[in-house]
């Protein structure tokens, strides 16, 4: 079986999708061939050689690469130029922007077959190909790095012979997985931190990492609406928005860095601060907007932009993993591998597709020239 590894071709994408360690392990039994495309890795920091020294073949050409390659792992989704080189048989694994049927449909048209990480279902045995989880988890912390950078004050109390300095008020907005990464970056570096999530099951994860839990008071019919199955957020009533609206605006009033991060799968992200809130909040408080993506949780964000409007720093940046590539490379390579190894047989390295296996069903987007479930 030969596994194709390109250069990921989309503009500031740092992260490569294997590393010499992921090379090594595929391998490792003369099974299978990794090809990787010189230069791959540059932006991780990974060089050719290190993918030679682990056993891969590196190749110049991605033509090359591409007409070889059975299975191809990425990144991101092909763009065209890329798309045309594939073989009309590969299999595609990477992060695929599923919600974007026209784009599913443009793989689906090729005739390849495409599996989505972002919709590997949030089951226990799937912890391990977690991709969503292992990148948010690098861009909480991140997040909370380039806000003390901005900030132009200590986020710890400092008591010194000149007087004391107060603690950084940090006020976070979602409490996912990159949320409390956030919050334990945060509190790591000495801030006094407020977090908000519409699920009352984050609570006590919040509180247990040292931060207060803010809550909009729920009925019982919203506590049940505010979780999907699958762990994520859900949309809220138009009543809850307003409340959540009101007690959002008085704790990011107080605050000196907020770090949003609340998604919706498949829709606009929320807008959680509006720009009344900004007018309202400190001159010199950042923002760092994680939903930027996604329309963002702040509607002045503006998309790979740090800008400063009403003196409130707005960090847009889109791509805080690939900020740190040499890590978010290693944890996404791992996940790919782990998910790849369930489609290859153990003793023979031959490819086997079972569809009837809850996390190759859950994530395949298009086979067979058709787009599979919905987008």
């Amino acid at each position: 079986m030969h596994i194709g590894i390109p250069a990921e071709t989309r503009g500031g994408e740092t992260r490569v999708a294997a590393t010499p360690e992921t090379v090594k392990k595929f391998t490792a039994k003369g099974l299978h061939v990794v090809l990787v495309q010189s230069g791959a890795g540059a932006g991780a920091s990974i060089a050719d050689e290190e993918y030679q020294a682990a056993g891969a073949s590196i190749v110049t050409d991605p033509g090359e690469l591409y007409g070889q390659s059975q299975i191809v792992l990425k990144v991101r989704a092909p763009e065209a130029s890329e798309l045309a080189l594939m073989r009309k048989d590969a299999v595609l694994v990477g992060l695929l922007s599923p919600h974007q049927a026209e784009g599913i449909e443009v793989l689906a048209a090729h005739g390849i077959t495409a599996f989505s990480m972002e919709k590997l279902p949030r089951i226990s045995r799937a912890q391990s190909m977690d991709v969503l989880s292992s990148q948010a988890n690098i861009a909480g912390y991140k997040a909370v790095i380039m806000a003390a950078n901005i900030y132009q004050k200590f986020f710890p109390m400092l008591m010194t012979a000149a007087g004391t300095v107060k603690a950084a008020r940090v006020l976070v907005l979602g409490a996912g997985v990159a949320g409390l990464q956030a919050i334990a970056t945060a509190k790591r570096l000495g801030a006094v931190i407020e977090a908000f999530d519409v699920r009352p099951a984050a609570k006590e994860q919040v509180e247990s990492l040292g931060a207060k839990f803010v809550e909009v008071a729920l009925s019982d019919e919203e506590k049940a609406q505010a979780e999907t199955a699958g762990g994520y957020a859900r949309e809220m009533s138009e009543d809850y928005k307003r409340r959540q609206g009101e007690l959002v605006h008085q704790r990011a009033s107080a605050a000196d860095i907020i770090i949003t991060t609340a998604l919706i799968p498949g829709r606009p992200a929320p807008v959680l601060i509006r720009e009344e809130t900004v007018q309202a909040m400190k001159p010199g408080s950042v923002i760092v907007d994680l939903a930027v993506e996604a329309g963002g949780n702040c509607p002045l964000s503006e998309l790979n932009k740090v800008v400063v409007k009403h003196g409130v720093h707005l960090v847009g940046i889109a791509n805080l993993p690939g900020l740190v590539a040499a890590d978010s490379s290693a944890l996404y390579a791992r996940n790919l591998m782990n998910f790849v190894n369930l489609m290859l047989d153990a003793k023979t390295g031959e490819l086997n597709i079972n569809r009837e296996d809850e996390i190759i069903a859950g994530t395949l987007v298009c086979a067979n020239g058709e787009v599979i479930g919905k987008t």
